[in-house]
C-alpha cells in the first residue's frame, strides 16, 4: 500500500499549497514510509507516500508521462500489467517496471474506458496536464480506501485515509468503489458494472474452473519484490489462500515461474488470546502446507489499550471492524517487525459465497444471491476497510484473493442455489468441495468462526464489560442528543464514536461510517429473514444460535 494525497482546482498560491500537501501526505505516511514524492503545479499537486512492493529502486511516484506531462499517482497493485504494456498501441517512454506506470499511457490510449481493463486493487490520481483536467479512480470493490473532499473556495481534494482532510475541506465523503471522477465533468461515473450485480445467475457451478480461478488469482496476487507471508485464521478462508500459496512459493510470478523465487520460504502468521481456537487451528494448517509459522498471543489488557490508535487508524466507530481490527493491528506490527512487507488474506469469501452464519436462513436463492451482492457492495466500510487500514498503520500491505476481478466474474455467476446452506447444511460447501485435497478434513470442514470470535471469545465478552462500564444508561438515553447524525445503537458503538469524533470533528467525517442494526454482520435487509432476528444487535456470529457450535467444544 502507499498514501496519495492531491489537490485539484487550486484557488491560492501554489507554494501555499505545497506545504499544506506535505503536511496532508504527512498524516498517511504510515501507509508508505520507504519514500516522498511530490508534484506542484500551478493547476494540480500531487502527494505520494511510497511503500516500495515491485520495482523497489525505480517505482518512486509521483510518475509523470513524458510525452503528454500527465502526472500519476497511485496507491495499490496492478496485477495484469505486464499483460497491459502488450496491449498498447504506441510506443511510451517507459521509465520503471513498476505495475503502475502502465496506467498513464492506458489513460493515454483508452481514456476512461481502460479502466476494465485492469485487475488489480487501486486509488489513484492523473492530472492531464493537456486538458488542464483531473481524473480520480477506484477499484472495483474498493479494496484501496479513497476520500474526497470539497473546501470552501472550491478546490477539490483526495487522499487515501480521511484523516489528510477534516482540517482543509467543508465537505468529505468515501470515494464509491468501481467509480471515477472527472473534473470537466463534476460527477461520479461508475465503471464497474458486472451483470451478476443485475441479474440473478443461473450458470451451474464446475468445481474445477472454481478451484481453477482462485488459483489463478492467488498466484497473481504473489507478484511481489520484497518478502511476503500469508495470514491464517485457522478457519478456511485464509487456509485455503495459504495452502494454494505455498503450491507457488519457489518460482517467481514475475517471470511465469522461470526463475526461482526471491523468497522461497513462506511465513505465515496467526493472532489470538492464550489458547485461542484460532491458535490451535492455524498451527494446524501451517504444519500441513509446511510454512514457517509465527504467533502473535495478545492479551485483553493490549487490546483495549490499542483502542484508541485502532479508531484513529481504521477512521470508524463500527462495533464489528474495530472489535476485529484490534487483533489484527497488534499482530501486523509483529509482522512488519520480522521484515515482510505483504501478506495475503481470505476477506471476501464470506460475502461470495454466504459464508455468514444467518445466510442459513436465506428464504430464497435470488434473496440469497441478492444479499451476497449487498454485501460486496459495503465491503469497502468494513472488511476491506479493516484489512487495509489496520495493517497499513504499520506500512503492511494486504492482498485479498477472493476478491480478485477475473475470480469474482466466476464465482458471482455461479447459480446461488449451488451455494445456498439450508438447515444443517454447512456454509461455503461448494467451495469446501472445490478444495478437497488441499486442507486436512477438519480445517476444510471446520465451522465458519468470526475473526473477532475466533482469537478468543473472552476478547469480546471482556471488551463489553469494558465498555458497559464507561458508558451509562443515561449516557445512551441521550445519545440522539449527542451524536444526531449516525446514532449509535449500542454502548459499544457510544464508546467508540466518542473516540473517533476526538479524532475527526469535522461533522461530515461521521457520514463516512454506516450504522444500523446487524446479526452476525448482516445487512439490515436480512432482517425479515427470521422473527428471531427482529428482536436481536448483535454482530458476533454466536447470535445466530441453533447455527453457531462452540469452537472451543470442537477443538
Amino acid at each position: 500500500m502507499c498514501g496519495i494525497v492531491a489537490i485539484f482546482e487550486i484557488r491560492e498560491p501554489s507554494p501555499v499549497l505545497r506545504e499544506q500537501a506535505l503536511k496532508m501526505a504527512g498524516r498517511v505516511r504510515h501507509r508508505g514510509p520507504d519514500w516522498s514524492g511530490i508534484y506542484a503545479g500551478e493547476s494540480a499537486i500531487i502527494a505520494h507516500e511510497r511503500l516500495s512492493i515491485v520495482d523497489v529502486e525505480h517505482g518512486a511516484q509521483p510518475l509523470v508521462d513524458r510525452d503528454t506531462g500527465a502526472v500519476l499517482g497511485v496507491n495499490g497493485e496492478i496485477y495484469n500489467h505486464i499483460a497491459l504494456r502488450k496491449q498498447l498501441k504506441r510506443r511510451h517512454a517507459w521509465q520503471t517496471k513498476s505495475d503502475c506506470e502502465v496506467i498513464l499511457y492506458l489513460y493515454d490510449e483508452y481514456g476512461p474506458e481502460f479502466l476494465n481493463l485492469l485487475n488489480g486493487i487501486f486509488a489513484f490520481v492523473l492530472y492531464d496536464k493537456r486538458k488542464n483536467d483531473y481524473f480520480i479512480a477506484r477499484d472495483h470493490i474498493g479494496i484501496c480506501p479513497l476520500y474526497i473532499g470539497w473546501s470552501a473556495n472550491g478546490s477539490v481534494y483526495a487522499a487515501s485515509e480521511m484523516k489528510a482532510l477534516p482540517d482543509v475541506c467543508e465537505r468529505v465523503e468515501e470515494f464509491p468503489p468501481g467509480h471515477y471522477y472527472r473534473g470537466s465533468e463534476k460527477k461520479f461515473v461508475r465503471w464497474y458494472r458486472p451483470r451478476w450485480q443485475e441479474t440473478v445467475p443461473e450458470k451451474t457451478v464446475s468445481l474445477k474452473k472454481l478451484r481453477d480461478e482462485l488459483m489463478k488469482a492467488v498466484r497473481r496476487q504473489l507478484m511481489s519484490d520484497v518478502p511476503y507471508g500469508v495470514l491464517i485464521s485457522g478457519g478456511l478462508d485464509s487456509s485455503l489462500i495459504a495452502a494454494i500459496a505455498a503450491r507457488y512459493r519457489k518460482r517467481r510470478i514475475e517471470s511465469a515461474g522461470r526463475e526461482e523465487a526471491w523468497w522461497p520460504r513462506l511465513h505465515s502468521f496467526s493472532v489470538g488470546l492464550k489458547e485461542s481456537p484460532d491458535l490451535k487451528y492455524a498451527r494446524k494448517v501451517a504444519r500441513a502446507i509446511g510454512t514457517v509459522h509465527h504467533e502473535t498471543i495478545f492479551t485483553v489488557q493490549d487490546g483495549l489499550d490499542a483502542l484508541e490508535n485502532v479508531i484513529y487508524h481504521l477512521e470508524t466507530f463500527d462495533v464489528t471492524t474495530v472489535r476485529a481490527a484490534t487483533p489484527m493491528y497488534l499482530m501486523a506490527r509483529k509482522i512488519k517487525s520480522m521484515g515482510i512487507k505483504m501478506v495475503l488474506s481470505g476477506e471476501g469469501a464470506d460475502e461470495v459465497f454466504g459464508g455468514y452464519l444467518y445466510f442459513h436462513m436465506a428464504p430464497s436463492a435470488q434473496e440469497f444471491h441478492e444479499e451476497t451482492v449487498r454485501k460486496l457492495a459495503a465491503l469497502s466500510k468494513y472488511d476491506c476497510l479493516r484489512a487495509n487500514k489496520a495493517t497499513a498503520a504499520w506500512g503492511l500491505e494486504t492482498r485479498v484473493p477472493f476478491l480478485d476481478k477475473e475470480f469474482l466474474d466466476y464465482a458471482m455467476s455461479i447459480d446461488p442455489q449451488d451455494k445456498m446452506c439450508p438447515g444443517a447444511a454447512i456454509e461455503k460447501g461448494v467451495l469446501r468441495k472445490a478444495f478437497e485435497g488441499f486442507l486436512p478434513e477438519e480445517i476444510l470442514w471446520r465451522q465458519k468462526e468470526q475473526f473477532s470470535d475466533g482469537v478468543g471469545y473472552s476478547w469480546i465478552d471482556e471488551l463489553k464489560k469494558h465498555v458497559e462500564a464507561a458508558v451509562t444508561d443515561e449516557m445512551m438515553e441521550r445519545a440522539g442528543e449527542t451524536f444526531p447524525q449516525q446514532t449509535p445503537a449500542s454502548k459499544e458503538g457510544y464508546y467508540y464514536r466518542r473516540i473517533f469524533d476526538r479524532h475527526f470533528p469535522n461533522p461530515t467525517a461521521a457520514l463516512t461510517v454506516p450504522v444500523g442494526p446487524s446479526i452476525a454482520c448482516s445487512t439490515p435487509t436480512a432482517f425479515r429473514w427470521s422473527e428471531e432476528f427482529a428482536k436481536m444487535n448483535d454482530p458476533s456470529g454466536r447470535a445466530v444460535k441453533g447455527v453457531h457450535k462452540s469452537a472451543v467444544q470442537s477443538v
